[in-house]
């Protein structure tokens, strides 16, 4: 019997790229409920305020928003953004709670996908953006668009 490899992507933070440059990701697990990880699969959850620390060598996910199953039973969890449990292993938690005491470091969620059946949160150690930066991001991106969109009519005049 094979592993099913599906790694669809559940829920995005796309403020995280705005907001922080992201020096380095991590895949941790999560702990959940069995009707919270019902509503994940229907992508039910928002990572848009969330945002992780590390207390006591666990790190754990805040504000992260999983909205009630409808059909789910008593045992339906009644906090939609209680704290969660992300399951790291030891090495990495040392590692990320060194890099995340330095100033100006955050432990930002990135999206949300299932792989193998499990939920999967892919966090990233991000460095906060400055305004300018910000702008200057969007330059260049704006650049972007614009060298594709002459390569676009240039082909289409070529034709």
């Amino acid at each position: 019997m094979g592993k099913k490899a599906d790694g669809k992507v559940l829920a995005q933070n796309k403020k995280a790229s705005h907001d922080y440059f992201i020096e380095d990701t991590y895949e941790c697990g999560l702990v959940l409920t069995g009707t919270e990880i019902k509503s994940i699969r229907l992508g039910k959850a928002n990572i848009g305020d969330a945002f992780a620390l590390i207390r006591n060598g666990e790190a754990f996910i805040h504000n992260m928003h999983i909205s009630p199953f409808e059909q789910g039973n008593r045992h339906n969890p009644s906090d939609p953004t209680r704290a969660r449990k992300l399951l790291l292993k030891k090495p990495e938690i040392r590692k990320l709670l060194g890099l995340a005491k330095q100033e100006g470091y955050a432990l930002v969620p990135l999206k949300i996908y299932v792989r193998n059946g499990y939920a999967k949160l892919l966090i990233g150690l991000g460095r906060g953006k400055k305004q300018f930066d910000k702008r200057e991001t969007a330059a260049k991106k704006d650049a972007q668009r614009d060298i594709q969109r002459a390569l676009r009519e240039k082909q289409k005049v070529a034709r």
